[in-house]
C-alpha cells in the first residue's frame, strides 16, 4: 500500500514531467494517473498599447514564442525545435529504466560518476535517479566509451528516456 507521502512524490513527479498518463499497479492496487494541459506549442499573444501621436496605427500586436528551456550541458547543441543537431557516433544508448531525478554524482561536492570521454564496463555507475526518495544506481551495461550526456544534473527525466550514448569496445 502507498503511503500518502509516496503518492504525493508520484503526483508531483508525473506534475513536473511531460507524461500525461501514468499507472501503477502493486498487490493488487492500481494506481492510474491522467493528466490534460494546453497545446505547449501555442503562441501567447501580447497586446502592447501604443502611443495615439500616430493617427496611422491604432494598435500593436507582438506573438511571444514559448520559450525553449535552456540548455546548460555544453555536450549537447540543440535547434529551434529541440532536437539535437550534433552527429555522434555511437552504438548504444544508457536509457532510463524509471521516472526520476538525474543525478551526475554522488553528491553536490562530488565529481560526475562519467564524463564524455570516460571508459565504462558493464557494471560501471553511471549516474544515480532518486525516485520516491530512493537512490538507484544505474550502471552502463556495456563496455566502451562516453560519447555524449544527453540529461543535464537534476534534471527529472522520464522511463526509456536516454541518458547517455555510448561507444561500444
Amino acid at each position: 500500500m502507498l503511503k500518502l507521502e509516496e503518492l504525493r512524490e508520484i503526483i508531483k513527479m508525473i506534475d513536473e514531467s511531460s507524461i500525461d498518463e501514468f499507472k501503477y499497479e502493486t498487490d493488487g492496487i492500481e494506481l492510474k494517473l491522467k493528466k490534460h494541459r494546453n497545446n505547449k506549442n501555442e503562441g501567447v499573444t501580447v497586446y502592447q498599447p501604443v502611443q495615439p501621436s500616430d493617427p496611422q496605427v491604432q494598435q500593436s500586436e507582438t506573438v511571444v514564442e514559448p520559450m525553449q528551456q535552456s540548455d546548460s550541458n555544453p555536450e549537447r547543441q540543440l535547434n529551434n525545435d529541440g532536437q539535437n543537431t550534433r552527429s555522434v557516433d555511437y552504438d548504444h544508448e544508457i536509457i532510463s529504466p524509471m521516472v526520476g531525478t538525474f543525478y551526475a554524482a554522488p553528491s553536490p561536492e562530488s565529481a560526475p560518476y562519467v564524463q564524455v570521454g570516460s571508459k565504462v564496463e558493464k557494471d560501471t555507475i553511471v549516474c544515480i535517479l532518486e525516485a520516491m526518495k530512493l537512490f538507484n544506481e544505474i550502471e552502463a551495461e556495456v563496455s566502451g566509451e562516453i560519447v555524449e550526456i544527453l540529461v543535464d544534473n537534476g534534471e527529472l527525466v522520464e522511463y526509456g528516456q536516454p541518458l547517455f550514448r555510448v561507444k561500444t569496445k
